[in-house]
């Protein structure tokens, strides 16, 4: 059973701060440029504690982690983060141009923003679809136990085709924070604090499973801090904070949810042929051999438009066998 609840957000002051200055992409999309550029649009920007900068002489006590829980400290004595007086969820809405179709009108990708119950996988309510790595698993752990808290979303998916959640997640007001980012996008955020309006969205949500679009990482840093804790303890506590994380929820059947195609490098397969391949995938897709057609330099023009609940992919080899290059 999926369990969701209202919080009390810690935001930044606008009257104390641009949001367009101190607002940054998720931790593991920032470039060194990107963080360097961050850096000087702010001295309150958000890359200081989820992207902190090394320096010469860092040690056990004075690093990018303890860095990060003195501003996040310091931010909140100054009055830079304020907690919203009573717990709530947060509507949000991300309008967006679909890459390649710049022409066409803008998407909108609306959620809403909550607190979401940690579950091992094996609970059968949150799906993973990828594995994750040690290393930024550590390196968010070391962040979660430095601040103590969460600055990124967790990107989850459910399943609403009749889209009751919809009527909630459509405030008349206007949002309470309206910012562009540097990629165009327009991200915009309303609070729900109605009793009923909270009541409803956690009923509404309880028996759907939970997908991960994206954050993987961040969820099981987030397991792993919950495990921590609990054995620190010595027991289960259900109301402590660390039994639940934050997270953006996002219904698979709203009209923003866009799926682009991406691409995989796959190496050191042993006794790999492309005609058996081919021949595998023929279970499963209608194969069709493109090797004439193939232009490195447009790969995706060969894919075809794919109706709706149909996935199309192209799969390109080197040298093998005798034949240069095979797509399907």
């Amino acid at each position: 059973m999926a369990e969701v609840f209202p919080f009390s957000a810690l935001r930044y002051d606008p009257a104390r701060v641009d949001p367009a200055r101190v607002l940054t992409q998720p931790y593991d999309k920032i470039t060194p440029a990107m963080q360097d550029r961050y850096y000087a649009s702010s001295p309150c920007n958000l890359v200081r504690i989820i992207l902190g900068k090394s320096e010469p002489g860092d040690c056990e006590r004075d690093n990018v982690y303890t860095r990060a829980a003195a501003s996040f400290a310091q931010w909140r004595q100054q009055g830079i983060l304020r907690p919203d007086p009573t717990p709530g969820f947060y509507v949000y809405a991300q309008h967006f141009a679909v890459p390649g179709k710049e022409d066409e009108p803008p998407r909108q990708r609306r959620g809403f923003i909550g607190l979401g119950r940690i579950q091992d996988y094996s609970a059968g309510v949150v799906f993973r679809h990828e594995q994750t790595l040690s290393a930024p698993k550590a390196d968010r752990l070391n962040l979660l136990r430095a601040t103590r808290a969460h600055f990124g979303q967790i990107f989850m998916l459910y399943h609403d085709p009749e889209r009751a959640l919809d009527p909630m997640l459509a405030p008349s007001a206007r949002p309470e924070v309206e910012v562009r980012d540097e990629y165009g996008v327009l991200h915009r955020l309303w609070r729900i604090g109605e009793p009923a309006a909270i009541a409803a969205i956690q009923a509404g949500l309880r028996d759907r499973p939970l997908v991960i679009a994206d954050g993987h990482h961040r969820y099981e840093t987030a397991l792993n801090y919950r495990n921590e804790c609990r054995a620190q303890a010595g027991a289960t506590d259900p109301g402590a904070p660390h039994e639940r994380v934050m997270m953006t929820f996002v219904n698979t059947h709203g009209s923003g949810v866009v799926i682009l195609p991406t691409h995989r490098v796959v190496r050191g397969l042993q006794d790999f042929r492309p005609g058996g391949m081919i021949a595998a995938a023929r279970g499963f897709f209608a194969a069709q051999e493109l090797s004439a057609q193939f232009d490195p330099g447009r790969p995706a023009a060969l894919l075809p438009q794919a109706a709706p609940g149909e996935t199309a992919l192209l799969a390109v080899t080197p040298d093998c066998d005798d034949t240069a290059r095979h797509g399907f």
